[in-house]
């Protein structure tokens, strides 16, 4: 029986080439869509759950706030947490820091004649491999990163640097001067870890691995807890053992504590700042999961209308075969097989779409995406549940719709629509176009809050100006040197340099007042710069003067005693203290020890994503470390000056590699997420419209079969091809008009809970959804035209020729 069901289903599949070829290609798109976004999904449901002691591992995090200002929630901690965790709390197994050894800027690592920027290094206790076990190809986890001086490196990274020699035992040499001996290599980490590195030095090399302090955080640290330890119970420990050791109770002012986070679930619900990774965000799972689901549900549909479609054309098949004999439930699973094997088909094919699609969305998500990701066993059942259940949606109502045809009506050409039958294909047609047009508003609204982002003035301009990082900073002397040296070229503009960046600015610090309470403090972020920061990035200063000469010297001497500082407050910081920029001017500070006056008042500028509000920040002229240089150039001049900074870069950083990239760069960096989304919407919300469209052009094919009689009557009576296309135009319009009912509302809800993620935002504008609605309607009109025409162009003897 099955070799006939196949011979049928073959020989209708090849006679009705046209709508089997659109059959599988809407439903491959479909398929293939819900692989690559599956695929996407997955990887960021995988985030470290490759780790076996996952379940086990927690973050602890970094929470701090003094007074009434903004709590500042962070992700890295003091030196001695972790050691001290470890020897109090009986539920820890293992502690490790982790130091972000490149988070200043490319680490240069030299050997032989080998030079390369580094941009994934870190330094971790011995205690790494114990908590993150990890397969090594040469060397032993137990003790790598037991000695100082040690380093484990990559695969990828020993191929780079000593092709197909051992690589243990091998020296290099970091940042000019820090000599490491490579210990083991081990199997590439996963795109899929938060904790990602190329080298992984050990801790102890460093100055501070010999001291224990909780007054500057800046290790990450990680906890193996013993397996019958709860996050809860240790969390009320922690609590208690942060009241004791890190809050002074004669100042109720400030608050510290430190929390615990479960690893697994860092880079999707993450809110704290300054970790090892750029988080996700579970939302946009969330929202990519139902997009993929969506477009198979409405390939799905296609499917349906594009059968029942041609049911009218197939109905005589149907009644000679019950005349000859064959029950419903034979001609039921003859059009059921049908559908399975065109659902095979679309399989197929939709693993080629994805496998095609692979590179597209590997470049929009930055992570190299396909089914190596995927476990077999899971590829294996996503493909058969697929089969199955889309063979069941697509197939059971046409097969359903086919078998119940009666006889004797089919053969006499009377098979009419069911009214249950039309009120669903309508149904249908709405709900597609519905999910289309909140995906066109949804991408719409998306781009336009990140035009927003990179149009709003921020403060600053980071247009034309070059930055280079340079990880072990510069001395004041080198830096003037090279200031001196770029300024003489009139395509150098201004040069300055900072701690870190200035639109992603992290270094957290308290400051008092001599005219507040003895306790008063205030949690401020704090950037150290040289005197030109605020000329060269174009910042505006409501009140008082740029740093001097003066202010450097008197930033820079070695006297203790003598040494003051210049202070340059944002507005919001003005405001904090309960001043006004005019009276701002010379009140006495204090900010972690660096005493001084304030010089000047900036307006407020975005240093962080605009995500978060605007806060207080101080500007300081401090010299001890420099982690980036910043060159502004004039207008279309870029090739020259990268040139003239590579020369000058060569000459005075001779043992480390020329990089560079654009400070407006670094700033687009911040919303790779929102772009990243917002691509992937754009690309599907395309794809979605197309497949829609497909249905809409079955739906109206299936119409005018049903008809085709009347349009033939009416033509006989005088009727123009004008009044018959409105005809079977008009009710298609009324279904646009009903997806847009619905769309418009849920999209506004929708994208106003998306916007409410950013501290600033657009505001949703009605002409966007005037726009949508009138381009949907455009696109509909197109689509049917093509068939209503066809049919007002029928000759009417054709179409009552059997009356």
């Amino acid at each position: 029986m099955l070799k006939n069901y196949f011979k049928i289903a073959v020989r209708n599949l090849w006679k009705y080439k046209t709508n089997s070829f659109i059959s599988i290609m809407g439903l491959a798109l479909g398929i293939g869509c819900l692989l690559l976004l599956a695929t996407y999904v997955l990887h960021e449901v995988r985030y470290d759950r490759f780790q076996v002691n996952s379940d086990h591992i927690v973050r602890v995090n970094f929470f701090y706030q003094s007074g009434d200002s903004e709590p500042v929630h962070i992700a890295v901690t003091p030196t001695a947490v972790g050691p001290a965790f470890a020897r109090e709390f009986a539920e820890i197994k293992e502690a490790v820091r982790i130091y972000p050894f490149s988070a200043g800027g490319p680490v240069a690592v030299k050997y032989n004649e080998a030079l390369f920027n580094e941009k994934k290094v870190l330094f971790a206790d011995a205690s790494f491999f114990k908590i993150f076990p990890t397969q090594f190809i040469e060397g032993d986890q137990a003790t790598a990163l037991a000695q100082p001086n040690s380093v484990v490196i990559d695969e990828t990274t020993a191929r780079k640097y000593f092709g197909q020699e051992s690589a243990i035992g091998k020296s290099v040499t970091m940042n000019e001067n820090l000599r490491m001996q490579v210990t083991g290599v081990i199997s590439d980490i996963p795109s899929y870890s938060h904790i990602k590195f190329n080298w992984l030095g050990s801790y102890s090399t460093l100055p501070r691995s010999k001291t224990e302090a909780f007054d500057s955080a800046n290790d990450y640290t990680y906890l193996l807890l013993q397996p019958e330890a709860k996050i809860g119970t240790l969390q009320a420990k922690v609590d208690k053992f942060a009241a004791k050791n890190l809050n002074n109770p004669q100042d109720r002012s400030t608050k510290v504590k430190l929390d615990l986070e479960a690893f697994n679930r860092i880079h999707l619900y993450s809110n704290v700042s300054a970790g090892l990774e750029a988080s996700g965000n579970y939302k946009y799972v969330y929202i990519l999961s139902g997009v993929g689901l969506l477009i198979l549900i409405i390939a799905c549909i296609n499917f349906i209308n594009l059968v029942t479609a041609r049911s009218a054309v197939r109905a005589r098949e149907v009644g000679v075969r019950k005349v000859m004999g064959a029950a419903r439930t034979q001609v039921f699973r003859q059009y059921l097989f049908e559908c399975g094997l065109i659902t095979l088909g679309a399989i197929l094919v939709g693993l080629l779409i994805a496998l095609l699609g692979f590179p597209i969305i590997s470049n929009i998500s930055g992570n190299a995406l396909g089914f190596k990701i995927w476990p077999a066993v899971y590829v294996i059942l996503l493909l058969f549940s697929l089969g199955i259940g889309v063979t069941l949606l697509s197939g059971l109502y046409p097969a359903a719709v086919l078998s119940r045809f009666e006889p004797i009506k089919v053969l006499k050409g009377k098979v009419l629509a069911t009214k249950g039958g039309s009120g669903l294909r309508s149904s249908l047609v709405v709900f597609q176009f519905t999910t289309s047009i909140l995906f066109i508003i949804g991408t719409i609204i998306a781009n336009q809050q990140l035009q927003f982002i990179q149009n709003k003035n921020l403060g600053l301009n980071p247009s034309q100006i070059i930055v280079m990082d340079i990880s072990s900073g510069i001395s004041a002397g080198k830096l003037a040197a090279i200031k001196n040296d770029l300024l003489s070229h009139p395509i150098v503009k201004s040069v300055t340099a900072s701690y870190d960046s200035p639109v992603n600015v992290q270094g957290g610090y308290t400051i008092s007042a001599s005219d507040k309470p003895q306790n008063f403090q205030l949690n401020i972020t704090a950037i150290p710069v040289e005197k030109d920061f605020v000329q060269t990035l174009g910042m505006e200063l409501v009140a008082g003067q740029n740093f001097s000469n003066t202010d450097i010297l008197q930033a820079t001497t070695d006297s203790a005693a003598l040494r003051k500082f210049a202070f340059i407050l944002n507005e919001s910081a003005v405001k904090a203290l309960g001043w006004t920029p005019e009276t701002a001017i010379g009140k006495l500070v204090n900010m972690n020890g660096r005493e001084g006056a304030v010089k000047a008042v900036a307006r407020d500028f975005h240093f962080r994503s605009m995500h978060e509000k605007i806060g207080p920040i101080a500007i300081i002229p401090e010299y001890n470390y420099f982690g980036k240089v910043m060159v502004k150039i004039g207008a279309n001049e870029s090739a020259q000056a990268v040139e003239l900074l590579k020369k000058s870069w060569k000459e005075n950083f001779p043992m480390r590699p020329f990089e560079y990239h654009f400070l407006d760069q670094e700033f687009d960096d911040m919303y790779k997420a929102e772009t990243r989304v917002s691509s992937i919407l754009g690309l599907f919300s395309g794809i979605t419209i197309f497949i829609s469209c497909l249905g809409l052009f079955a739906l109206i094919a299936f119409i005018s079969e049903q008809r085709t009689k009347e349009i033939g009557v009416r033509k006989v009576l005088g009727a123009s091809i004008a009044s018959i296309v409105l005809l079977l135009s008009k009710d298609f319009v009324k279904l646009m008009l009903i997806a847009i009912a619905i769309a418009v509302p849920a999209a506004w809800y929708g994208m106003n809970k998306w916007l409410s993620d950013f501290a600033y935002q657009i505001k949703i504008s009605p002409i966007t959804f005037i726009y949508v609605g009138l381009g949907a309607i455009a696109i509909a009109l197109f689509t049917i035209s093509f068939q209503s025409i066809k049919a007002a162009l029928m000759n009417p003897v054709e179409s009552l020729k059997n009356e």
